[in-house]
């Protein structure tokens, strides 16, 4: 079986790479994998035809100045499938890159099965997408139990089969291990940073977030600050915190981000996938994000329809993390929350045991997200196949 695999970001690329190892897991040599995707996808045999960073865009009219690049980007990916034939393909998020390919896949081959793995968040903005999905693929894999409804209402079949980042394995994460590797003490408070996967998003939030260490390093001269860097972006950070005054370890790689997650004391982090896997190690967070500003404007006032940005957030229908959008995405508002949490132990704790439940709100503890995602892909084949 030839099987394509197509992600855009960070979050598509982990995702890819676990549905691909549970599927080998199961057929062995009878699998072969072609697509777009980044290291992880990679290791796990996907050879992608070019450098996802160059797709991985947020905003409306960020998108219309990329979109020439992300059209020819989707012309090759579709090449591949010419080439490759593939027995199904599996579009990881990344609504508007993988909705082209979709789109032009049909085209293509009008039998090739289609699946979207991770539906738009229809329930939170756009509601209209649920019916182009439901018109452009054959199956969705959801990762939120309240999906489906939203598209079944479509006609688009649903398999709920839970979000890989509540399944995250901490179990072998030694905070030690990064307080060693960073030189800190046993005492010394870690702040762990994470600005975001794409490209647009470390030119939007490195800048308030330097801002923020720096106030709160002046009150707090042993905070660590630690700044797990995500492949796609990971040299684009590098560059660009050369320049902080003050010392930052910015680490790369699985086994140190989980680390440093468990070791942190608090975290400031962009809205995203991120801050469930936080949430899990146990971190109170401080969840900042901007939007380029027309972008932003349209999306806070016409599009949105929940208060809420972050997934725990809306699963427990409350702040229990900060959340700090566009305007207010700023230093002195960042190091105000995150200072508060920084010196009330209580304060940490009982944010700390909120997310935990908002967890359990979102299935956490349930079954393995990947091997989910495979037996899905392998009956939705079989089926077709008849």
């Amino acid at each position: 079986m030839t099987v394509m695999l197509v992600a855009a970001e960070a979050s598509g690329d982990d995702r890819g790479a676990g549905l691909a190892r549970a599927l080998r897991a199961r057929l062995g040599k009878g699998v072969r994998f072609v697509g777009v995707g980044g290291e992880q996808m990679a290791a796990q045999g996907v050879e992608s035809p070019f450098d996802i960073a160059s797709i991985s865009i947020l905003g409306l009219f960020e998108g219309l100045l990329a979109y020439r690049r992300i059209v020819a980007r989707v012309k090759e990916t579709v090449a591949l499938a010419a080439r490759e034939k593939p027995d199904v393909a599996v579009l990881i998020d990344s609504w508007g890159f993988t909705l082209r390919v979709a789109q032009s896949l049909r085209r293509l081959d009008p039998n090739l099965p289609l699946i979207k793995y991770v539906g738009p968040q229809v329930w939170a903005t756009r509601p209209g997408r649920a019916k182009t999905l439901a018109a452009t693929v054959d199956h969705l894999l959801s990762i939120h139990a309240f999906d489906a409804p939203w598209f079944e209402a479509e006609g688009l079949p649903v398999t709920f089969v839970g979000n890989s980042a509540l399944s995250v394995d901490f179990s072998k994460a030694r905070p030690a291990r990064l307080r060693k590797q960073i030189g800190a003490g046993t005492s010394d408070p870690i702040l762990i940073v994470l600005p975001g996967s794409r490209p647009g998003e470390i030119v939007r939030m490195l800048p308030p977030f330097e801002d923020a260490v720096a106030r709160i390093k002046a009150s707090h001269p042993d905070l660590q600050v630690v700044i797990p860097a995500a492949p796609t972006v990971a040299e684009m950070v590098k560059a660009r915190v050369a320049g902080w005054p003050h010392r930052v370890h910015v680490i790369e790689g699985d086994e140190s981000k989980l680390d440093a997650m468990k070791a942190a004391t608090v975290a400031m982090a962009c809205s995203g996938t991120v801050t469930t896997e936080l949430a899990l190690a146990g971190v109170p967070m401080v969840i900042g994000y901007r939007l380029g500003p027309v972008t932003g404007w349209i999306v806070q006032r016409i599009l949105l329809r929940t208060a809420w940005v972050t997934l725990f957030n809306i699963a427990a229908r409350a702040f229990v993390a900060p959340e700090l959008i566009q305007r207010q995405c700023m230093g002195a508002n960042l190091a105000r929350e995150v200072a508060l949490r920084l010196d009330d132990k209580a304060l940490r704790d009982a944010q700390a045991r909120a997310q935990t439940a908002a967890l359990d709100k979102m299935g956490r503890g349930g079954p393995d997200p990947s091997e989910a995602a495979a037996e899905a892909v392998l009956k939705i084949v079989a089926a077709r196949r008849g």
